[in-house]
């Protein structure tokens, strides 16, 4: 793929992740579920592998923060589940790792992580597993709607020309 291809499709996402964040959220308790930016971290795991994937979740991150539509959590929420979801996919080549990927990354491991996060950057304290059930929600939804718009799409010639995780 070449970089302007690589750096257009990059753009692309992050205007529809944050967008689609504004538009598609719902109260998970103590956090916000943004399953669109799980979608994207999953669709992007896969047509574009794990680091530019790492750098949309970033990108999504900080213009929500910007905005004033998304937290401090939305840093290691999509950038930890977005680097595991392109790892899975990439050493599987199977998208439904790349969606298992999103939802352990970010449903389990980000949602332990942000709780030192939480208490040092937004002085909250909350118990080890007080964002667990909302981080969960959220990239089981998102990871949903990534895997299902790939699996009707996987067969294009888009997917086949962006993917270059399969070399």
């Amino acid at each position: 793929m070449k970089k302007t291809s690589l750096i257009t499709m990059m753009a692309i996402y992050v205007a529809i992740g944050t967008i689609g964040s504004q538009l598609l959220w719902f109260p998970t308790g103590i956090a916000k579920a943004f399953p669109v930016q799980h979608a994207i971290n999953v669709m992007a795991a896969v047509t574009l592998g794990p680091v530019p994937a790492v750098v949309i979740a970033f990108a999504i991150g900080l213009l929500r923060n910007l905005l004033g539509i998304g937290t401090l959590l939305a840093f290691p929420g999509g950038m930890i589940g977005a680097l595991l979801a392109g790892l899975c996919y990439r050493y599987s080549g199977r998208i439904i790792f790349a969606s298992i990927g999103e939802i352990i990354g970010t449903g389990v491991l980000a949602s332990l992580f942000v709780v030192p996060y939480a208490y040092i950057l937004m002085d909250t304290t909350v118990g080890a597993f007080a964002f667990l059930p909302g981080f969960l929600i959220s990239s089981i939804s998102g990871s949903l709607i990534g895997l299902f718009i790939l699996s009707k799409i996987k067969s294009t010639s888009v997917v086949k020309e962006l993917s270059i995780n399969k070399s």
